[in-house]
């Protein structure tokens, strides 16, 4: 990833998509990189098969070398109550053969003990690899805001753990901007952007849809993007997840998304 401030196409722009044309689209957008997501992030969700699926793996590769865009994060490792480390093993495999540098991670287990060790267990699974996994918080599941994660992270101490910041999770949260300032340097990787409205869906169910749906972009809602990314290293990677099907085909969606977040960043927070 070669610009100062490396942006990657989230995988959940154009979830439709198989991986090597998700490679295509974010070559002719002008992206430094993909995120491509190995696991469902709901059972029977859609994803990428490139863990059984050899000959898809390889079209993926060569598709990376054709275009020279690299893949810098991997979806979505979900620790439940039932979480086996040792199930991660062909993920983690696959994820080397392609280059990852990171893995998001969600926290599905409401036993905070038994979620932290199992993610200080993954962490130490990861090492090897060279791969840094992030939690991201969300507000449906267990790890619900900055501060839990951060928390959870700093308790486990691995030198690879991470905490991802997604806009979205971010606001409908309730995180607090102040606590982005406590977020040791080692601890982030990258951060995910996009917008939403300002009034916030008063139900569960609503927060999901808009998370995985609605999202909009970069200064065209009101979630706080400059109190939040203002306090971010200028030069982290940023991945750019914005689902939303009004944009149009996935090509458009990608290509849109990267012109409103470069053209964002440069009037509000690289001037």
């Amino acid at each position: 990833m070669s610009n100062a401030r490396p942006y990657a196409l989230g995988p959940l722009t154009v979830l439709e998509l198989s991986a090597p044309e998700i490679i295509s689209v974010a070559a002719d957008a002008g992206y430094d990189a993909v995120g491509l997501r190995l696991l469902p992030s709901t059972p029977g969700g859609i994803y990428h098969p490139l863990i059984e699926d050899r000959a898809l793996l390889e079209r993926t590769l060569t598709r990376m070398r054709d275009t020279g865009i690299r893949v810098f994060d991997l979806e979505i490792v979900r620790i439940g109550p039932q979480f086996d480390v040792n199930a991660l093993q062909a993920f983690l495999d696959t994820g080397a053969e392609l280059g990852a540098q990171c893995i998001l991670v969600a926290g599905d287990d409401p036993d905070i003990a038994r979620f932290s060790d199992n993610f200080a267990q993954f962490c130490d699974l990861c090492r090897p690899y060279g791969m840094k996994p992030n939690l991201e918080f969300m507000p449906w599941t267990e790890v619900k805001d900055l501060r839990q994660a951060l928390d959870i992270v700093n308790s486990i101490d691995r030198p690879n753990a991470g905490v991802l910041i997604d806009a979205i999770h971010f606001d409908r949260s309730g995180s607090r901007t102040s606590d982005i300032d406590t977020i040791p340097l080692s601890q982030l990787h990258y951060a995910q952007i996009c917008d939403a409205p300002a009034e916030k869906p008063d139900t569960e169910a609503g927060v999901i849809r808009a998370a995985r749906e609605e999202r909009l972009l970069p200064g065209q809602g009101g979630i706080p993007l400059e109190a939040i990314f203002g306090r971010l290293p200028k030069d982290l990677p940023i991945c750019v997840e914005i689902p939303s099907p009004h944009l149009g085909d996935a090509a458009n969606r990608a290509r849109v998304a990267l012109e409103a977040t470069q053209s964002w960043f440069a009037k509000h927070i690289d001037h």
